[in-house]
């Protein structure tokens, strides 16, 4: 990650952002490439566990988690877009949707919890459902606890010195990216994941919930492409970057916010309508069921000789 320091920006600025640049600063040293790759192996290994005892797993979910969702946040944070992160902030705003927003929801549907529970040992199985259903998982997990964070966390981020401590300090810069993952994960995980949690609401007050989100990016997006400072201080004015206009890209940087948001929402609320269908789908397959079988024993009732 880039952190530069003003009175060395003549010296250490980075190059003009083109996808070149993005492929050849590809980093794969980090803790975060590590981590990545240990949870895909993780996942995979549970799959391949299923599989050797003849159970199936949808292809699908592997897909979602290993692309999408961990596929996304390498995208972001190990290629080379992470040279640019603290130097541009519509890069910075790029890294902040894919991890608040795309790749949360594409983990929630490749449904690593579930994995866990049908191939760990009895132990620690035990443990999960424990932590599952724990009081601070609870209280995390519920939408409206839930939509707060997501909501008030970025106003606090942006509006706040926080944003330009993160900019100086690189611990600071990588604990904001974990901490969007989380924050994206305690919103779309009840709301959207397959996985079991304890308290999940109906879908209809999901789909209200998520129909809330909607405007929640255009308000964030709309206020930064207005602003009338820049974000960070003296920070991008500092660096010196002849091929940027840190005003223009700060402009490009709220476009994004507001574009991607809804249509990462408005995608989203889609999808959760689609499960709400095949959930009520599913539910009536289940009564006609058991209507079936009611009037197959009522029938054999009436044909028994009294």
């Amino acid at each position: 990650m880039l952190h530069v320091d003003p009175n060395l920006a003549a010296t250490s600025a980075p190059p003009p952002f083109t996808v070149g640049t993005v492929l050849t600063e590809t980093r794969l040293d980090s803790w975060l490439a590590l981590g990545l790759v240990l949870a895909a192996g993780v996942y995979l290994y549970g799959v391949h566990r299923l599989r050797l005892r003849g159970d199936r797993w949808p292809i699908a979910r592997t897909v979602f988690f290993l692309g999408p969702g961990l596929g996304g946040i390498a995208l972001v944070t190990v290629s080379g877009l992470h040279a640019y992160d603290t130097a541009l902030l519509s890069v910075h705003m790029i890294q902040h949707m894919v991890l608040s927003m795309v790749a949360p929801i594409f983990l929630a549907l490749g449904a690593p919890m579930t994995l866990a529970l049908r191939t760990l040992p009895a132990w620690p199985r035990k443990r999960l459902l424990t932590i599952v259903h724990s009081r601070l998982a609870r209280i995390y997990s519920f939408p409206l606890v839930a939509f707060a964070i997501f909501v008030v966390n970025p106003f606090v981020l942006y509006f706040s010195d926080l944003y330009r401590f993160t900019l100086e300090h690189a611990w600071a810069h990588e604990l904001v990216h974990a901490h969007f993952i989380m924050t994206g994960c305690v919103f779309f995980w009840p709301l959207l994941g397959l996985d079991p949690l304890p308290g999940r609401w109906p879908y209809p007050a999901r789909a209200l919930l998520m129909l809330l989100s909607v405007p929640f990016h255009t308000v964030l997006g709309l206020t930064i492409m207005q602003s009338s400072t820049l974000f960070g201080g003296d920070w991008y004015p500092s660096l010196n970057l002849g091929w940027v206009d840190p005003w223009a890209d700060q402009v490009v940087a709220g476009g994004i916010l507001w574009a991607g948001g809804e249509f990462v929402s408005v995608t989203m609320l889609a999808v959760l309508v689609v499960q709400w269908v095949r959930q009520s789908e599913r539910e009536a397959r289940r009564v006609d069921r058991e209507l079936d079988r009611q009037e197959a024993r009522q029938r054999a009732a009436d044909a028994a000789p009294a």
